[in-house]
């Protein structure tokens, strides 16, 4: 008896890794409404950092570089709004606080080469956890328009990335 219990529990403990991995997989996967609500989000922030870095950056590419985002996730955001509606799901229509606060609010200070510098920092980090985020929706949507969306706008989302690759290496030379 003592056997087929130290067994178990070895067998138990020996699970316990597997489990949370599962767990945490779980826990990563989204909605479709949850994804709908992040890409409405990054667009609206998308937006309003480009506005800010049209008035406050000092280089003119990365001006240009963020007319380039108003323009495009201004198209995706109203997109957006046509795929929820087919979907039958909702798009949000403004910024959250928690957005506004930590991805915002640390934009409202800087100007010149300090709001350049984040800007393109930032906008780098944002385009690679967007296009993985992208990715995923891609591959685990359960509503084919909302698959189908996804899928169409890792391109997008590859360009402005390569954009502000781009820029951070015209910055360093």
């Amino acid at each position: 008896m003592k056997r087929v219990l130290s067994a178990f529990c070895c067998i138990a403990l020996c699970s316990l890794p597997l489990l949370a991995q599962r767990r945490a997989s779980a826990k990563s996967a989204m909605t479709d409404q949850q994804f709908l609500d992040v890409a409405a989000q990054t667009d609206m922030v998308e937006i309003n950092l480009a506005q800010l870095a049209q008035a406050n950056a000092s280089a003119q590419s990365v001006k240009d570089y963020a007319q380039m985002l108003i323009t495009d996730h201004t198209n995706d955001f109203n997109h957006l709004y046509d795929v929820a509606h087919q979907a039958n799901l909702t798009r949000p229509d403004a910024i959250d606080a928690a957005h506004n606060k930590s991805m915002i609010g640390p934009y409202q200070k800087l100007k010149g080469e300090a709001f350049d510098r984040r800007y393109i920092h930032d906008m780098i980090a944002g385009h690679t956890a967007a296009i993985a985020t992208y990715k995923k929706e891609a591959a685990a949507a359960e509503n084919p328009d909302v698959k189908s969306y996804a899928e169409e706008t890792i391109p997008t989302l590859q360009k402005h990335l390569d954009g502000a690759k781009a820029l951070l290496k015209a910055k360093t030379k």
